[in-house]
């Protein structure tokens, strides 16, 4: 008798054993300890664009900013006892070529208009006859454009290099060299003109009109809401430079940070821009952290859909369904809260809650959000009920996990249209659209409110020149 008792406590021993070795391996979930609250990420955006714009593009712009009149003297001195009125017109197209990285050398077609007298006093009381100048010549010029910080294109380093023609007529049977005199002239025009304090050109006006386009705020539906964003540039940075081709090369980037607008009172233009910084960076890319939030109220009824009234098998007796879920932060993770009962096929039913944490995580492959790293805690007046499930809790937590999920493949799809729409225009001078764009949830951060979902899009700028 006593062998037979003996050999039962030790097969009931067993199975202790093995039901507490179960219970060590499974890590206990203290619900009093949430752990660190994560700090949610500046929604921030970053652009950054070298494009090459080719030589003949360049060409149009330099001959439409160069004005067709030049200099206008009346009564002016010629020199040797001579005197009249000058007119310097542009007499064709300019050509150009960098001689270096920062330096420009022109040749630009003058003409050269007037009509010269002889002074009063002496011959010139006698002949008062008018004689008309019309020559031609092609001046050449040095200098480097400079793009300032205040969006306008200055000039230093002026430099005639050559007149370009030979200036030497006779008039009235006198020698009169106007080279002197057309040196002096072009000199002074670049001095008031083309010197360093004077805008040549100004390219604000051009980049605000593309810039009114694409910063203009956009929308994303989100959970049947529609959630508007408007970029704020905080800084806007360039540097220009020729290569050996004499092609104009510009790296052009932008920093800003990503608003949050409600969709009725989203700005209806968009942020003005900084002066530019300078610029070091070579690369070709796009980065933008769109947050969308999801209230908890709605995280439960993603949830609901697909763990409500659904039946987990914890063994061949006992079936467990879930019902009345409810999310909350839980430090870093989220919590999540169910009812449960547990029918039994033999005995008494359980019931009672169910708290599971996890770490909301992307899945590629399906397009959905799901919970990874999750653990379990059950609460039960019913003993039978905390032993059970405590011994089928990987289980469990495996069922769990994989029905906790949901979609997100439109949100992906409406985000990359309204990301498009946006940072794609066109200019009178070029087309700029996105490529290779990708958008993927990036970071999940659980806060009082609800889940915040930053939406991550990478890409690259494509410019197509006119």
């Amino acid at each position: 008798m006593k062998i037979h008792f003996a050999s039962k406590l030790k097969k009931h021993y067993k199975i202790l054993l093995f039901g507490f070795l179960i219970l060590a391996s499974c890590k206990s979930l203290d619900l009093s300890k949430p752990g660190p609250v994560s700090s949610p990420p500046l929604a921030s955006s970053t652009v950054n664009v070298p494009f090459e714009m080719p030589k003949n593009t360049l060409d149009r712009i330099l001959n439409s900013q160069i004005p067709s009149r030049i200099i206008q003297e009346e009564n002016l001195d010629f020199g040797s006892g001579m005197e009249g009125n000058l007119l310097l017109i542009r007499n064709g197209e300019l050509s150009w070529n960098a001689l270096d990285s920062q330096t420009v050398q022109i040749r630009l077609p003058l003409k050269l208009e007037g009509q010269v007298v002889l002074k009063r006093g002496g011959l010139g009381n006698i002949f008062r006859g008018k004689v008309p100048l019309n020559e031609e010549f092609a001046p050449v010029f040095r200098f480097n454009p400079e793009i300032n910080s205040n969006w306008t294109i200055s000039i230093s380093e002026f430099e005639l290099v050559d007149l370009g023609g030979n200036l030497s007529l006779e008039v009235l049977g006198l020698r009169l060299d106007l080279t002197g005199l057309m040196e002096k002239e072009l000199r002074r025009w670049a001095l008031e003109n083309l010197n360093e304090d004077k805008a040549l050109l100004n390219l604000k006006p051009f980049v605000e009109k593309a810039w009114n386009q694409a910063g203009r705020p956009f929308s994303v539906d989100w959970q049947g809401g529609r959630s508007a964003f408007s970029l704020q540039p905080e800084q806007v940075r360039f540097k220009e430079y020729f290569d050996t081709d004499d092609n104009f090369n510009v790296l052009l980037g932008l920093d800003g940070k990503i608003n949050t607008h409600p969709i009725d009172a989203a700005p209806s233009r968009a942020f003005p821009l900084p002066n530019l910084s300078s610029n070091n960076d070579y690369g070709n890319h796009l980065e933008i952290l769109l947050p969308l939030e999801v209230d908890y109220a709605d995280l439960d009824q993603l949830l609901e859909q697909n763990l409500e009234g659904r039946n987990f098998r914890v063994n061949r007796k006992t079936n467990l369904s879930l019902g009345g879920i409810r999310t909350e932060a839980f430090g870093s993770l989220v919590l999540v809260s169910m009812d449960f009962l547990a029918k039994r096929s033999v005995g008494e039913d359980w019931k009672g809650k169910i708290y599971v944490v996890g770490r909301p995580e992307f899945d590629s492959q399906t397009q959905n959000v799901v919970f990874k790293d999750l653990n379990l805690k059950l609460d039960s007046d019913q003993s039978q009920a905390r032993w059970g499930v405590a011994l089928k809790k990987r289980k469990i937590i495996r069922q769990i996990q994989k029905q906790s999920k949901f979609p997100i493949r439109d949100l992906l799809a409406d985000s990359e249209e309204g990301i498009l729409e946006r940072l794609g225009f066109e200019t009178e001078v070029a087309d700029l659209a996105i490529s290779e764009l990708e958008i993927v949830p990036d970071q999940f951060i659980p806060v009082s409110r609800g889940l915040l979902v930053y939406m991550k899009a990478s890409g690259k700028v494509r410019v197509s020149w006119r």
